[in-house]
């Protein structure tokens, strides 16, 4: 660090305070203005001052309200991780409107729901993905401006796009609870759901983000998951709070990260338990300088005791399990560095997610009897904290299943809190499988299946998997006189689903064992795969 960055830190600590950002766009204004020459983010060899970024956002803003973009109108990203991300982001904030991130793992059916479904004025696409946006433009119902990162022969190349904009902060108010992202996450009843978080949601994690995750404003912090995660998007956006530089990883590569962390200096990251294991796969790992690293968070799936002792002894940083949702805006449970210590007498904690993070209550509700559960006694899961989402756009019925009158989230997952606080995840209560990270609802998966010719009836279940935690199999009742194979069935749903949500497994069956209301036992069908396991989720 030269003197004149060391002096500008100096006074910008004085003068400045996160007390000030009471908005998404107020990160941009505040650091823009604050510490102007400080990098606010680096993907490769470009690199971006928190004043350049600044900039990029009022041209943007200025542009979408050219458009026609209103306050909480939505725009649309798809595209792998990114400068435009931010730009599209804050630019967004600026006048109030509301990004919307799409998982570019999806199939064109998938993209073409939610960018309806949002009603976005604005939809910008990544090169990798024009034969995407070119199966899905004749059906956009709201969209009015299409941009491409790179340029289309039909649409303007968004870099070119953003320079003509004028500049200027169009400062349009923004409430805390305002909506300033929507995430979609799968559906339970086969469609995805918008996610609606708030001003308000992202900044009640301010505490965290300092008393845990001791990200500062000095911090290098490495955006590495897929940014339309709240695992990624909101990991980022965490150190942009603090004013630090972001490192972008557009695609993650396990080789590259290595290098990454030691040639970048990076302070922090979160990662994927899969990463982590990838990680230590690696011969040159072990010849690496990972002595800037602080502070290692990691979650969105549970991780083999095997795979943290090997990456602590790795890293030899602080390590912090998180676990959260979309719907919680990340994390609200985390695992202190403590219990992630090699010679701890409390190793038993590691099967533990971890302590309520500040301002987060937590209870286990057993929801057959209407009553909170015994210290030790397997329930469903409740939050309640400033982070739980407004709710799911245009889905008032599910919203009102999600969180009751007095604001408790119904997190899906069932748990027990033993005596010391600590809380423990033992299965599902939602048939929700999580493959690799990303969530998966057999809801959505049964429907498109159901409608191959081959198929009778059809239960999805996750059953483990060594490298992904879990995946799903497809449970099948042939439909008489059709021949149909395996191999028929996979690929019938990869060409209608994301390729993580697709079942890897085709099990046959004369009949799908059901309760007297007619409902699938999946327990039942499961109980083979999970026989002999502490817990039923991997």
């Amino acid at each position: 660090m030269s003197c004149g960055e060391l002096l500008e830190l100096l006074v910008y600590d004085l003068t400045m305070s996160t007390a000030t950002i009471s908005s998404i766009g107020d990160i941009v204004r505040t650091h823009g203005t604050g510490r102007p020459q400080h990098t606010c983010l680096i993907e490769g060899t470009r690199e971006l001052s928190w004043a350049e970024m600044y900039e990029n956002s009022q041209r943007v803003a200025n542009g979408f309200a050219a458009a026609g973009v209103q306050a909480e109108d939505r725009v649309a990203l798809l595209d792998m991780n990114g400068i435009p991300h931010f730009e599209i982001c804050f630019g967004a904030a600026l006048i109030n409107a509301v990004s919307v991130d799409v998982n570019w793992r999806l199939a064109p059916p998938e993209v073409e729901y939610i960018v309806n479904n949002a009603e976005a004025k604005v939809l910008v696409v990544g090169a990798e993905f024009v034969s995407i946006l070119d199966a899905i433009a004749p059906n956009l119902t709201h969209t009015k401006l299409i941009l491409v990162v790179g340029g289309h022969g039909q649409y303007e190349d968004w870099n070119t796009w953003v320079a003509r904009q004028s500049l200027g902060d169009p400062r349009v108010p923004s409430a805390p609870n305002d909506v300033a992202f929507q995430l979609y996450s799968s559906g339970t009843t086969g469609l995805p759901k918008g996610v609606m978080l708030s001003n308000a949601n992202f900044l009640a994690i301010g505490p965290m983000i300092e008393e845990i995750w001791e990200i500062t404003p000095d911090s290098m912090n490495l955006a590495a998951m897929p940014l339309f995660h709240i695992g990624g998007g909101g990991w980022a956006m965490a150190g942009m709070y603090q004013g630090c530089t972001t490192v972008i990883f557009r695609v993650l590569d396990p080789v590259a990260l290595v290098n990454l962390i030691e040639e970048r200096r990076i302070t922090h990251a979160f990662l994927v338990p899969a990463v982590l294991a990838f990680m230590n796969m690696i011969p040159e790992s072990a010849t690496k300088d990972f002595s800037s690293l602080r502070v290692m968070a990691y979650g969105a799936s549970p991780i083999s005791e095997d795979v943290l002792t090997k990456s602590v002894a790795l890293l030899k940083c602080k390590f912090w399990q998180a676990y959260g949702l979309t719907e919680t805006t990340g994390a609200v449970i985390n695992l202190p560095p403590e219990d992630h210590a090699l010679d701890s007498p409390n190793k038993h904690r590691l099967r533990s997610c971890g302590v309520p993070g500040p301002g987060v209550e937590i209870r286990i509700h057993d929801n057959d009897n209407n009553r909170d559960c015994e210290t030790g006694e397997v329930g469903e899961i409740w939050i309640r904290t400033g982070q739980n989402m407004l709710g799911y756009w245009k889905r008032p019925d599910e919203t009102a299943k999600a969180i009751d009158a007095d604001g408790w989230f119904k997190s899906g997952d069932a748990g027990y809190v033993d005596a010391d606080g600590y809380v423990y995840i033992h299965d599902r209560v939602k048939d929700m499988i999580v493959s690799g990270g990303e969530n998966v609802y057999p809801a959505e998966v049964e429907n498109v299946l159901m409608s191959h010719p081959g198929i009778a009836d059809v239960a999805v279940i996750g059953i483990p998997h060594e490298k992904w935690g879990e995946t799903a199999l497809a449970v099948v009742v042939k439909a008489a006189g059709v021949d149909v194979t395996e191999d028929e069935i996979i690929e019938f749903s990869r060409e209608r689903l994301a390729r993580f949500k697709c079942p890897t497994q085709v099990q046959w069956i004369d009949v799908l064992p059901r309760n007297p209301s007619g409902k699938v036992l999946k327990k039942d069908l499961r109980e083979p795969y999970w026989a002999g396991r502490e817990r039923r989720v991997n």
